[in-house]
């Protein structure tokens, strides 16, 4: 018998098996539920189901995110019922606003997330969670209610795709320029309902914020699960979270669907054109596009490190005449942290906005909307028709270098020569 991928391993463990193959259907025990504002979606359901209770609080989160603060009536009734329903059922781990942040990296931050783990979120982007070696992945309402109610989660294992990446960087180029080419090699449905794994010296050599960026946008892949080993590095960022780890990676002799071995050696930024995330080209070819927004944010890319790097290219400088620069922190303690080293004033000495630890800008929902006809450079990960405000409008996503770069010149620019 052949030895098991990294996925297979964990919903082995999860399911009480000795051991799974892709294609097999598994009951999986939950280790962590997470939801945003998908709950108070899931709060008739849940109460359809009639068990009266949660099957275990302390392995849930609740953040509020899409919409923070609330912009109407509306959201702030959604944002009441999540409350109220945390309050009832004993969900102590709930990050009200002032407390809150992306619920991606909310859970990542606060150590919540540990390899090996099964994680559940209610949200696309939940393979975010896969770089500290766990499995994540998101689900829907009718779902979500369920394993609240149960615990487990019904679930086929994946068939897995091992990406293997190698090479030096060019300066200024980081994961967000890797896991666009990766998305440009396989396309923006190539994984679909797979399991993606990343292995090779440059995954190795990346540190845990590089890490959550290629998690998190393989769901531009159409993947169910994005991971990565735990090594060294995992265990280490868990450590200072107060938390210790074990290693966990594939078998040697683990089977894969399929391959890919990417040579980034020398690579240089990358940027997704519209109105695809695997539309892809080197910077250069797209330099001189004129913007009228850049945006520093999202699950993806709005890390303190991110903040830096957008920091490093913005310090004594001024944002182009008649181009808005929006920055949003992934979470408080990004914010705050970004407030302690001096990164706030910067960002603001040179004509940046900050926004709330929000997803509203990345899915045009609130702050930072586009209108018809605008061009953005955004750190966020889709770029579909519509996705951050009118369907007329285009994004292109880079790295925060990047934006940076293209925010002081109001046109998409090489951060390398900014």
């Amino acid at each position: 018998m052949s030895g098991m991928t990294m996925s297979e391993k964990i919903l082995a463990r999860a399911s009480g098996t000795p051991h799974v193959r892709a294609g097999q259907i598994v009951d999986g025990y939950v280790d962590l539920l997470y939801m945003h504002e998908m709950l108070a979606l899931a709060i008739k359901p849940f109460d359809e189901i009639g068990v009266g209770r949660i099957w275990d609080p302390s392995k849930c989160v609740v953040t509020v995110d899409h919409w923070v603060p609330p912009p109407n009536e509306q959201i702030a009734r959604m944002h009441q019922a999540i409350r109220e329903f945390c309050w009832k059922y004993g969900i102590e781990r709930f990050h009200d606003v002032g407390d809150h942040g992306i619920i991606h990296q909310l859970v990542v931050e606060r150590g919540y997330v540990r390899p090996g783990m099964l994680v559940i979120g209610s949200d696309s982007h939940t393979n975010m969670a896969g770089a500290m070696g766990a499995f994540a992945a998101g689900i829907g309402v009718t779902e979500t209610a369920a394993v609240m109610a149960t615990g487990k989660l019904w679930l086929k294992v994946p068939e897995t795709l091992d990406v293997r990446v190698d090479g030096r960087l060019s300066s200024r180029t980081g994961a967000k320029d890797v896991i666009l080419r990766v998305i440009q090699t396989t396309g923006d449905d190539g994984a679909s309902y797979k399991a993606v794994e990343f292995h090779g010296g440059t995954i190795h050599d990346f540190p845990m914020n590089e890490r959550f960026v290629l998690s998190n946008m393989t769901t531009e892949m159409g993947a169910k699960a994005g991971m990565v080993p735990a090594d060294g590095t995992t265990r280490e960022y868990l450590r200072e979270l107060g938390a210790e780890s074990e290693a966990l990676d594939a078998d040697s002799d683990a089977r894969y669907l399929r391959a890919y071995d990417i040579d980034v050696d020398g690579m240089g930024p990358q940027v997704a054109c519209p109105n695809n995330p695997a539309n892809v080209k080197p910077v250069e070819e797209v330099a001189g596009t004129k913007i009228d927004m850049a945006f520093v944010g999202s699950c993806t890319n709005a890390r303190i490190q991110d903040l830096r790097a957008a920091a490093e290219i913005l310090k004594g400088e001024k944002v182009a005449a008649r181009v808005r620069m929006v920055v949003t922190p992934a979470s408080q303690a990004i914010y705050r942290q970004a407030m302690k080293e001096g990164l706030v004033e910067v960002f603001l000495d040179a004509g940046a906005t900050f926004t709330s630890s929000t997803c509203g800008p990345c899915f045009g929902g609130h702050m930072g909307v586009l209108a018809p006809k605008e061009v953005c450079i955004s750190s966020t990960n889709r770029n579909y028709p519509g996705r951050m405000g009118s369907p007329e409008s285009q994004v292109y996503l880079g790295s925060p270098y990047t934006v940076a770069a293209s925010a002081l010149y109001g046109q998409i620019t090489d951060p390398r020569g900014a």
